[in-house]
């Protein structure tokens, strides 16, 4: 089983959620890196973990948003993020809005995370 297998049977889901997203920011160009508990798994053995964490440049978001919506993701807009669901999968897509965050995009560097780059 690979990663990206591993991670859409964990969520129950029949759709690559997670590449969509990135296929969503990769398409926009967005600046973006992977936080959180995923994060993790490019450093350590797997955790499990039904959350991905991104951070979007905020100057993207709205863009984001937008695609994410036709692509089929259901919006849902919190306080410090912007919540991304897509029907038949349990993974929780977090768009992290809080501005603290965007520091982290300075010194981001792309890795592999369960199959994903």
């Amino acid at each position: 089983m690979t990663g990206k297998q591993f991670i859409n049977s964990l969520a129950n889901g029949s759709e690559d959620v997670v590449g969509r997203v990135v296929r969503i920011l990769e398409s926009l160009n967005a600046p973006h890196c992977i936080v959180g508990g995923l994060a993790v798994n490019a450093y350590a053995e797997p955790m499990v973990s039904l959350d991905v964490d991104i951070v979007v440049q905020d100057a993207y978001l709205k863009d984001v948003c937008a695609a994410a919506e036709s692509a089929g993701f259901a919006i849902e807009v919190f306080p410090n993020s912007v919540n991304l669901k897509m029907q038949g999968s349990d993974l929780r897509v977090q768009l992290q809005t809080d501005l603290r965050y965007q520091q982290f995009l300075v010194s981001a560097i792309q890795k592999g995370v369960l199959g994903y780059t």
